[in-house]
């Protein structure tokens, strides 16, 4: 069974509501005051973090590799900027970070973000309350143990990787936190409906059995719920999505964003799930007791049984109801061949202290 361990306000584990978090990422849109009103916005949908992404763009992107892709296909090919403007123009100023932590506390969720420079992680850390490695950094082991060592919970996306680099990235982590959610993500970002054979929720399955003690979680970019229903019935603990309020804005992370309406009906539903999937004890629940009675059968006289009547199987059936203190019918044997001690009518049930 996973742990748990404890971000901001709140406690992220098996046995503990999901915990979502709202990745405003570029969808700011260069403007504290939106990025400001997208926090709020998400708090009141039902986000119980806020998340962000710091970097410049000559610490993140090369303008001279993106212009040299040599033929590499990219759905960034469709921008009107470059990687590198666009990168720019998506650059969150370290100068808002107060403000941004500040606007999260009045909401009443959590700040935290993904450092895309070393170099910022010391500045950005009295700040955050948690770290995210982004998927694209997962060959990144400098920017892991940096993040792993500064004892705050570690989020590690795992989209465009193989399990052999995951579990490289596993190995730097662990040496330096015990408090790392391990998150499922496929790093496609076009809102294809196709994407949906590339999610492999499965794989969950594998990081439960070979990191125990880890997590679980969910790094998603794909429409609907259906990837973060699966996701949590599979254990997952933890969703991301990206986070706007108008999908037709222009800007490289508003296509495949969620929405306040979408937002929160995901939390709902996802909410509705928890409740079902309950304990893993089979039991009698308290809203069936009722039926135990009124759906199961009891052992019956299928005619008028006068005293010293010796049973015989012809003389029972198997009919509902079945009152607590009356027999199921794999009890049967128990009174066939004895004999009544009472008169029994037809219909009624034959329990043992009815024969001798």
């Amino acid at each position: 069974m996973s742990k748990s361990f404890t971000v901001g306000r709140h406690t992220v584990g098996l046995e503990h509501p999901t915990y979502f978090i709202a990745d405003i990422a570029a969808n700011h849109d260069g403007d504290l005051d939106r990025a400001i009103e997208l926090i709020h916005l998400a708090a009141r949908e039902g986000a119980n973090a806020a998340k962000f992404q710091n970097f410049l763009a000559e610490t993140i992107v090369s303008d001279y590799g993106f212009r040299d892709l040599g033929g590499q296909s990219s759905h960034q090919a469709s921008w009107s900027k470059s990687v590198f403007e666009v990168y720019d123009d998506a650059s969150l100023p370290v100068q808002w970070t107060t403000k941004l932590k500040a606007a999260c506390d009045e909401a009443g969720i959590d700040y935290f973000t993904a450092p895309y420079d070393l170099k910022l992680i010391a500045e950005l850390s009295p700040h955050v309350c948690a770290w995210k490695l982004g998927s694209g950094d997962i060959t990144w082991h400098d920017a892991i143990a940096a993040m792993a060592k500064d004892e705050k919970p570690l989020f590690i996306a795992t989209g465009a990787s193989d399990f052999e680099e995951v579990r490289l990235a596993m190995d730097i982590a662990q040496k330096h936190s015990d408090e790392i959610c391990l998150m499922q993500c496929n790093t496609n970002y076009t809102a294809s409906l196709e994407n949906f054979h590339h999610i492999a929720l499965n794989v969950l399955r594998d990081f439960a059995d070979a990191f125990p003690d880890v997590v679980l979680g969910l790094s998603d970019h794909t429409p609907g719920h259906a990837t973060v229903l699966g996701a949590v019935a599979l254990g997952a603990r933890a969703v991301e999505k990206h986070f706007t309020d108008d999908n037709s804005r222009e800007g490289p992370d508003h296509k495949f964003a969620m929405d306040p309406t979408a937002w929160r009906e995901m939390v709902e539903r996802t909410r509705e799930l928890e409740a079902a999937l309950g304990g893993r004890e089979k039991r009698v629940m308290e809203n069936e007791q009722e039926t135990v009675v009124l759906q199961r059968r009891a052992v019956r006289a299928l005619r008028a049984l006068p005293s010293n009547t010796t049973i015989s199987e012809a003389d029972l059936t198997v009919l509902r109801p079945c009152p607590v203190d009356a027999l199921p019918p794999y009890r049967v044997s128990e009174i066939v061949g004895k004999t009544t001690n009472r008169d029994i009518p037809e219909g009624d049930c034959v329990r043992l202290e009815d024969v001798t």
